[in-house]
């Protein structure tokens, strides 16, 4: 157990993730420029790209090393540890790592999604934009943080100002303890289950999923609604 919180060891063959659907899409400049070019064009985006950067020299908080290579979209993987939320903490991961964040049910992944971007236009007072979010799904195996009976738990306080540096330090214990997988209920879906991986070698099986977008119109309840199926 850690911090009193027991650790189980299970298989997940499905889980989805929600990424934005514009990470789908080659360079802006890939059109731009002839075939001979290219391998420029390709410097030029390591010179500015957290990612690639994080991949070749590592970054404050992740080891080049802990990244993944030769493996099937590797590069969503890298980029949700390469690139956190700057100066802001997420519940299980500061502003120098990411995580990749999953659930079982796409449901799950959309609620969790609206509250933190209605949060976002609430601060503005411009509830009037449009997003699109494609599935990436990934399995996990292996030992996990159980979090899912905890719900009293400080971590799972649902103000962020509370429940996230609990989180974080509940993360940097269980990582300490070599485990790189946490389950939790979700606190946007009730009924959800949500995963927090902790190192991009948890992230196992990726494959790109159906595509969905976030209407807002001018209040804060969006349309949500699917855009495309998978192939």
């Amino acid at each position: 157990m850690i911090d009193g919180l027991p650790i189980v060891r299970k298989a997940f063959e499905r889980t989805v993730r929600l990424v934005s659907s514009a990470r789908l899409r080659p360079p802006v400049l890939e059109d731009l420029v002839p075939p001979e070019m290219m391998d420029a064009l390709h410097e030029l985006e390591g010179a500015t790209s957290g990612r690639l950067n994080g991949q070749w020299r590592g970054t404050v908080g992740i080891d080049k090393n802990e990244f993944v290579y030769g493996v099937q979209h590797a590069a969503f993987i890298n980029a949700s540890f390469a690139y956190p939320r700057p100066n802001q903490l997420n519940r299980f991961n500061g502003d120098a790592r990411g995580a990749w964040y999953a659930a079982l049910d796409v449901r799950t992944c959309l609620e969790e999604i609206k509250f933190h971007i209605t949060q976002e236009l609430e601060n503005i007072n411009e509830f009037r934009t449009r997003i699109e979010y494609a599935e990436m799904h990934a399995s996990f195996a292996g030992d996990f943080l159980d979090l899912t009976a905890a719900n009293d738990h400080e971590c799972l306080h649902p103000d962020p100002a509370i429940g996230y540096p609990v989180g974080n330090a509940v993360a940097d214990a269980a990582r300490a303890h070599g485990l790189n997988l946490i389950m939790y209920p979700s606190i946007r879906h009730k009924g959800g289950t949500c995963f927090a991986a902790l190192s991009p070698h948890a992230v196992q099986s990726v494959a790109q999923g159906d595509v969905w977008e976030m209407i807002w119109t001018g209040d804060a309840v969006p349309i949500v609604q699917p855009v495309a199926k998978a192939a």
